[in-house]
């Protein structure tokens, strides 16, 4: 059942474990292939790696220092802030390094630095996406964040995230070249931008605000030639002083054009504001459950 809008518990996990898997993939068969730092402590476990191929065959795996690395913060964080702080990011934890330990390694991108950057990048968004969607994080930097910006609250979790990848990417930077490097700002760019993208929702639409001196018949046209609604907002020029209605609607990507030539044919003085809107929810876009 779902209850306010929150997904199952067992939906929730489901997406933490299918999110980690995918980002496993990322970092064991692209990002380690290539030799490719993105920060985190994934990054960390790559460069430890890269070090101890001489004392130990084949290096540190990626799993035990990502695991190790997060057990101390793991207890730090459930004595500062409470079990409830930590509880999804041990799950997401256990199997993110679950995952790094079992899963075969394939090298996707072969020897193609773009390609890597790329393919990298977006499923490694895909994975933290829904790792986030079911409520999860694997620890790592931004459990570290939180941790820290507890004491340093004129810092944002934020900044401080940046601060401790970047510290990172340098040291991944000195150990494979800034060549590999250069193209690891492209991959931490599309990760941000695909797990940003399914955390707001993929379904665009187009916002309009339409400040008109013919409100009446401008509301009719988008009624009953898009079949969309519309709401009047009363405003006022504070140049002119005189009071306006400002209408306001939403409509999808592909209706915004014909919006954009009916508003200006009616009234070409109208004044037309686009923006994007990221997700609606409601009749005619995302329908309600």
């Amino acid at each position: 059942m779902r209850l306010n809008g929150k997904k199952p518990w067992y939906v929730e996990y489901f997406l933490i474990i299918v999110g980690t898997g995918l980002m496993a993939l990322a970092i064991n068969s692209v990002f380690d292939a290539a030799g490719m730092v993105t920060g985190g402590f994934s990054g960390v476990a790559i460069i430890v790696k890269a070090w101890t191929e001489g004392v130990v065959e084949g290096g540190v795996p990626l799993w035990v220092t990502n695991f190790a690395l997060n057990i101390p913060l793991f207890f730090i964080g459930w004595k500062i802030r409470g079990f409830s702080f930590v509880k999804k990011a041990v799950v997401g934890e256990i199997a993110l390094s679950a995952w790094l330990a079992v899963q075969p390694v394939w090298n996707i991108a072969g020897n193609d630095l773009l390609l890597a950057a790329v393919y990298g990048g977006v499923i490694q968004g895909v994975g933290i996406g829904l790792v986030f969607l079911g409520q999860g994080t694997t620890g790592g930097t931004d459990m570290m964040a939180a941790l820290i910006q507890k004491y340093m609250r004129h810092y944002s979790i934020a900044q401080i995230m940046q601060f401790v990848d970047g510290v990172v990417v340098l040291v991944g930077m000195y150990v494979f070249g800034i060549h590999r490097a250069l193209y690891a700002i492209i991959a931490v760019y599309l990760v941000t931008k695909v797990s940003d993208g399914m955390i707001e929702g993929l379904k665009f639409s187009k916002e309009a605000y339409i400040i008109t001196d013919k409100p009446e018949e401008i509301s009719k046209m988008v009624m009953d030639d898009l079949g969309r609604g519309v709401t009047g907002i009363f405003a006022k020029g504070m140049y002119s002083g005189q009071d306006k209605m400002m209408l306001f609607c939403v409509v999808s990507k592909k209706e915004i054009v014909y919006l954009k030539e009916r508003v200006d044919s009616i009234d070409p003085m109208a004044f037309v504001i686009v923006s994007d809107a990221r997700e609606v929810h409601g009749e005619g876009f995302i329908e309600k459950k």
